[in-house]
């Protein structure tokens, strides 16, 4: 076996091993397909971490709105390049179509410019820094001359405004919650609801 026949065997390996020890999901950016790995997030162990009563500190609503923010940054083409990028940008022609985006970067940047104004200046550069550029708590602290461990209260603030901003609760509102039909309008013909 050739030297580089072996390297390659051996990359591959490496590669297997990564990927099943990895909690990977695969999302469309600008740049086409990219995997990413759910266990590098900080809301994935901050969201391990208990309360004093044992509930988990962050609710099932607070990780996902975590997600889905992480999710538009990456779409929108915001995540740092670890590289120069040497392709020029292909024009996709025609009247009206962008010519430098895709529709994704696009439509990731309003939802991203929609939740970071929803939740405020203050929130939206921590969201930025924990959930978008994956920086550490301790990091986040130490860039606003914070306290120790005052990143975590004010992400689990941020993250709850995320949620409602994003519509996503803890609780599930459904038939027994509503007031019911307050009014019926039918269309001339139609028979009424029984």
């Amino acid at each position: 076996m050739s030297r580089n026949a072996t390297r390659a065997a051996a990359d591959d390996d490496n590669d297997r091993f990564r990927r099943a020890h990895q909690e990977r999901a695969r999302i469309e950016t600008a740049d086409g397909p990219v995997e990413i790995d759910l266990s590098e997030s900080p809301l994935r162990w901050l969201a391990s971490r208990r309360d004093v009563a044992g509930r988990p500190f962050l609710s099932a609503a607070e990780v996902d709105a975590g997600e889905r923010f992480r999710r538009d940054f990456t779409q929108a083409g915001l995540s740092p390049r670890l590289g120069a990028q040497l392709a020029a940008p292909v024009a996709r022609g025609g009247a009206g179509v962008p010519a430098d985006y895709s529709d994704i970067v696009v439509a990731a940047r309003r939802r991203l410019a929609r939740a970071t104004d929803a939740v405020g200046p203050d929130f939206a550069s921590l969201l930025l820094d924990i959930c978008g550029f994956l920086k550490g708590l301790e990091q986040a602290e130490r860039e606003r001359q914070w306290p120790l461990r005052t990143a975590k209260v004010v992400l689990k603030l941020a993250l709850g405004a995320l949620a409602r901003a994003y519509g996503l609760d803890e609780t599930a509102q459904g038939p027994a919650q509503s007031r019911g039909i307050r009014a019926w309008s039918a269309a001339a013909g139609d028979p009424p609801p029984r």
